[in-house]
């Protein structure tokens, strides 16, 4: 059976994309949105009527309702919605300028729950649909001067799992992916982007972030194409997995960090179940 798919964040040389391509690959229909559309024109003329790219700036919650109301009358339905739009930015939890915080937390955080929201009503109606949520490995292991990007995907996280259960009823799927580092855009801007810390105790940790980034841009073990390949098998599979890590690296990474956190926990046992009242 043909799907539809609703992807945001369709930025050339992203996951967006890359989703975009394979899900058409497999016979899929899909309607890709972006900020500046005309980066996709010329691209998506080689699908005809497969592909609807349609203008979209995932925090602007009126024209998220419009998108998706669009995408709704064009094939009839969304059965697939990847939220795929996000940005990540660097700085110190004591010296990041709040503003920023803020804006990332709209971008990454608000408007997955803003895109979702729109989606649900059709799909509830329907009683079927799909929802991929694009976390990261740092939704999973917060990362040192990435503190504020890695609590927007750490609630993502949290959001994924409470709506997979609240939705599971309606015949609705949520699944949360986490890639690693992949050879996308994301890594491009960190050249231009000079460290603009205010507490100078976090400066050198932020010129190596800043330094590691550059140095990766082009490295990344990471394949988009792959990547989005496991995805789409995984959404596949009778019950789809509820998080898939992407990349052997974020694979190795995520594994260690829940086996860390496990320790811990486990380690103060004997505290935690000494904070109840006695047994009779």
């Amino acid at each position: 059976m043909t799907r539809n798919w609703f992807i945001t964040g369709g930025t050339p040389g992203g996951f967006g994309m890359a989703f975009a391509e394979a899900a058409l690959e497999v016979g899929d229909r899909v309607v890709l949105t972006a900020r500046r559309v005309e980066e996709l024109t010329e691209w998506a003329q080689a699908f005809g009527d497969r592909v609807l790219v349609v203008p979209l700036d995932v925090i602007q919650a009126q024209q998220v309702q419009r998108a998706v109301r669009t995408a709704e009358e064009h094939f009839g339905s969304i059965d697939v919605l990847v939220n795929n739009a996000g940005r990540g930015w660097y700085g110190s939890i004591e010296g990041m300028d709040e503003a920023a915080v803020r804006t990332m937390f709209e971008l990454n955080f608000f408007a997955v729950l803003s895109v979702t929201r729109a989606v649900l009503p059709g799909m509830r109606a329907r009683g079927s649909g799909q929802i991929v949520n694009v976390s990261s490995v740092a939704g999973l292991q917060g990362v040192a001067g990435f503190g504020y990007y890695s609590a927007t995907k750490f609630a993502i996280e949290a959001v994924t799992d409470v709506l997979r259960q609240e939705v599971a009823p309606q015949g609705i799927g949520v699944m949360a992916v986490e890639p690693g580092a992949f050879r996308t855009r994301a890594y491009a801007g960190f050249a231009d982007e000079p460290v603009t810390e205010s507490v100078s105790a976090y400066r050198d940790l932020l010129e190596q972030v800043r330094a590691t980034m550059i140095a990766e841009d082009g490295n990344q073990p990471g394949d988009p194409r792959r990547g989005v390949r496991a995805v789409i098998a995984a959404v596949a599979q009778d019950p789809p997995p509820k998080r898939l890590v992407l990349g052997s690296a974020g694979f190795d990474a995520a594994v260690g960090a829940l086996e860390e956190r496990l320790s811990d926990i486990r380690a103060g046992e004997t505290l935690s179940r000494g904070a109840d009242f006695p047994s009779a």
